[in-house]
């Protein structure tokens, strides 16, 4: 439990690489606080969800550096890293993270915008006569 663990995460087009340090709970993303960062008290529990399954919220200092998309996604690369370092720190930990959807990468993208019409899945209106 003294080492550094290091993993990334990713959600639609944020990329999160995440570093737990053994500490006392300070949590940083982007050189911010969590709760600054992320704006949403939705947010904050969503990232902070694998700690707090596992009872591990007081045990490492979370220090992430986001990258890409928006707030939302972010939050979800930051889940994902997190879980993903405490599979490295401790094997047991992966089942319960694996039933409650932590270490599943969301592969949700936005659909891209097809030429000649109005977005990804809106059309023009067709007119016969």
């Amino acid at each position: 439990m003294s080492e550094t663990l290091q993993s990334v995460g990713r959600r639609k087009n944020a990329v999160a690489q995440v570093r737990l340090v053994p500490g006392t709970g300070q949590r940083t993303v982007n050189g911010k606080q969590f709760r600054a960062y992320f704006d949403r008290d939705s947010l904050v529990d969503h990232t902070e969800a694998p700690l707090s399954l596992t009872n591990l919220s007081v045990n490492y200092d979370v220090v992430a550096v986001c990258r890409g998309g928006g707030k939302t996604g972010q939050a979800g690369a930051v889940r994902l890293g997190i879980a993903r370092c405490l599979v490295k720190a401790d094997g047991e930990l992966k089942k319960p993270l694996r039933g409650a959807g932590f270490l599943t990468r969301d592969s949700r993208m936005v659909e891209r915008k097809k030429y000649g019409q109005r977005g990804a899945r809106c059309r023009f209106q067709f007119s016969k006569r």
